[in-house]
């Protein structure tokens, strides 16, 4: 019986994030699925906020994915997946933090709005975040190469990259399209689609606009 297990969802992005850590880091697990429409009586027990992804190790757990994925880089530090020097930790943390409080957060405001009034202003924010991270990230920190940090893979790549796999989902459902001027980040994006890791368990974007399109008529059962 594997030491780690990861309690997961396929569509959820943020379960993704720890799956592909883990894969990453070459560490041997056991994937338990949660259908987060039908979860197991005791599934708050497990996840103290209803959520995945959920990380046990042992007889600890470990919920967040931000935080499983800083877990699993100090519990097994190689190969690592943060920079050594403090500032460099230090902007791996900035970037984690926007793509969870800006990216995704704007992602479902506009992916879960029932006010189609408000969606093109949505969308304009989306569309500004995504500018800046090619302004002053992409641009700015790693340059001419291929990951986020520079030539090292990290875990601000493991955030980012499921948003882009799911990215057919706001196209399908709100319109949503990528802007011009994106250079940089569509080099990162081949980059990091291209690891075999990110290949290892890769879905198409039929599953998860067939899977959010389930989603939805079971909110509006």
């Amino acid at each position: 019986m594997s030491e780690i297990e990861i309690y997961s969802s396929a569509l959820c992005p943020f379960a993704q994030r720890s799956r592909l850590t883990l894969i990453e880091k070459g560490i041997p697990f056991k994937q338990i699925e949660i259908d987060l429409q039908n979860k197991p009586a005791n599934f708050l027990e497990i996840s103290p906020y209803g959520k995945v992804p959920v990380l046990k190790h042992g007889d600890k757990r470990v919920w967040e994915s931000a935080i499983i994925n800083e877990y699993l880089d100090e519990a097994f530090p190689e190969p690592p997946l943060l920079p050594k020097a403090p500032i460099g930790r230090a902007q791996a943390r900035i970037w984690i933090n926007f793509a969870d409080t800006r990216l995704f957060a704007t992602t479902a405001k506009l992916l879960y709005s029932q006010e189609p009034q408000t969606q093109p202003t949505v969308i304009k924010e989306l569309t500004e975040h995504l500018l800046f991270i090619e302004r002053e990230a992409l641009s700015k920190i790693s340059d001419s190469e291929p990951y986020w940090l520079g030539t090292e893979f990290s875990l601000v790549d493991v955030t980012f990259y499921p948003w882009f796999e799911q990215l057919a989902v706001l196209e399908h459902f709100r319109g949503f399209q990528l802007p011009s001027g994106l250079e940089r980040l569509n080099k990162w994006l081949s980059a990091v689609a291209n690891r075999k890791s990110v290949r290892s368990i890769a879905k198409s974007q039929e599953f998860y606009v067939q899977g959010y399109a389930r989603l939805a008529q079971s909110r509006h059962a």
